[in-house]
């Protein structure tokens, strides 16, 4: 029986993959901030296991946190943050997906942790895509913070797990979506419900998206199958939007009128840029395909669930909680 250690197990991919082991027959230990934080009373009912660790970075303390553990997922990081407080954003981020991801593996190889799953981002190779969706070998070229932070993260771990025994394995995801999900795709649902009128008509874009479901069984695949030791997986549902149509999948998932309105891309980032929100503006206008047929024939995976279902079960949610509390 593999027992597993999930760092950030109380966040929006964490909720889903410690299920998702427990389902496929692993021991879960939850590692969480803070145990006040939201989620946590939902993985102490799935799992039992829960402990608290505090910040995570390069004085994170992991020795009793790690004992008896043959594989780790570490998805706690420093994310987008719309509103940046942090006078040296950059070295924020590398505290905690830098310095912090190499402290857990250093405690991981002390420790004798066979695998170690790492949840990076399909940003490390860009921010968009213009000839072919990414593939694993595609060049890097981290744009963001964020994005750099995490290549770095990969980088020292791959200079750990070249001089010990530990089996590295990386996926990185596309835009993650699901109930409970937050950040931009939780905004276009609020205007969506709202029936504001977006000025995004212009925009001929194709994205990848992945459900949370499947990002957690493609993690769970990469615990436990041996093919998975030392390989890079991008994943992703299989079928690309564009920015206007997603829009209008959502509110027709809502029961409300789709108000997308034309107007010139050039002018909306010029517009965005006045405001600090090209990043934003890159995440609604930019085309970024993504190319999931290793993990298909590496490991046998194929999504669980499509993007129809996928943004049905959303929308339930949305209406079930988000509309509820308005």
């Amino acid at each position: 029986m593999t027992r597993v250690l999930v760092t950030g197990a109380n966040g929006f991919v964490g909720r889903t993959v410690c299920p998702r082991l427990i389902e496929a027959g692993c021991v879960v230990r939850a590692a969480v901030r803070d145990m006040g934080e939201y989620g946590v009373d939902f993985i102490k009912e799935a799992v039992g296991d829960v402990v608290c660790v505090g910040d995570i970075d390069g004085e994170t303390q992991w020795s009793d946190v790690i004992r008896d553990i043959d594989a780790v997922i570490h998805l706690a990081a420093r994310v987008h943050i719309l509103q940046e407080v942090s006078k040296n954003p950059l070295e924020s981020f590398r505290s905690v997906n830098v310095q912090g991801t190499k402290r857990l593996a250093e405690e991981a190889v002390r420790h004798g942790v066979k695998r170690f799953v790492y949840a990076s981002s399909i940003s490390v190779h860009g921010n968009s895509t213009a000839d072919h969706p990414y593939v694993e070998d595609d060049e890097v070229d981290p744009r963001s913070h964020y994005a750099i932070s995490k290549w770095e993260g990969e980088i020292a771990l791959r200079e750990l797990a070249s001089r010990s025994d530990l089996e590295l394995v990386v996926v990185r995801p596309p835009l993650v979506y699901g109930p409970g999900v937050g950040g931009n795709f939780l905004r276009l649902m609020s205007w969506s419900d709202k029936g504001l009128p977006m000025p995004l008509g212009s925009i001929n874009n194709l994205r990848s998206f992945i459900g949370i479901d499947n990002l957690a069984d493609l993690i769970a695949r990469c615990v436990l199958h041996n093919a998975a030791a030392g390989q890079v997986f991008l994943a992703a549902d299989g079928e690309d939007l564009s920015t206007p149509n997603l829009i209008r999948r959502i509110a027709l998932l809502l029961g409300r009128p789709a108000r997308i309105l034309p107007f010139p891309v050039a002018v909306l980032r010029r517009s965005a840029s006045l405001f600090g929100m090209n990043e934003v503006m890159d995440r609604l206008c930019n085309s970024l395909q993504v190319n999931s047929d290793k993990a298909r024939r590496v490991l046998g995976w194929r999504p669980r669930v499509s993007l129809e279902e996928g943004l049905s079960r959303t929308a339930g949610w949305y209406v079930d909680v988000c509309r509820k509390n308005k």
